[in-house]
């Protein structure tokens, strides 16, 4: 079964820590470019950073940068969502998702993706 499976997400106070894992079942993330997004409820879906194939380049939302680092590790097939300094409005549903390329260079958010995870909740709250 070809999927995306985010895991890391949980209670934490505010100007903790977490660490976001976006892990690919059946298929190799090498030729994939992943987007994070997340989602709070009755707002809109809102793209958080991304990460090229390769690693080389990466986009964030001004408002996680500084903040939030994304990684990827093609070895283990896991793309990385550290989360910094974290603050009561970054609570939301997190997805990432990931679009097969050549480029090596990302956008956010594409047009287009070829898979989605289900989501893990991160809540920031005292």
């Amino acid at each position: 079964q070809l999927q995306l499976v985010e895991s890391g997400g949980g209670l934490v106070q505010p100007g903790g820590s977490l660490r976001l894992s976006c892990a690919a079942s059946g298929f190799t993330l090498d030729n994939y470019g992943i987007t994070w997004f997340r989602q709070a409820p009755g707002k809109e879906r809102e793209g958080v950073s991304c990460i090229s194939r390769n690693g080389g380049s990466t986009n964030y939302a001004d408002s996680v940068k500084g903040r939030f680092t994304i990684s990827r590790d093609n070895a283990k097939n896991t793309v990385y969502l550290q989360m910094n300094s974290l603050k009561p409005e970054d609570t939301a549903t997190y997805y990432c998702a990931a679009l097969g390329t050549v480029r090596t260079w990302c956008v956010m958010p594409e047009l287009k993706y070829d898979y989605w995870g289900q989501g893990t909740q991160v809540t920031v709250s005292a």
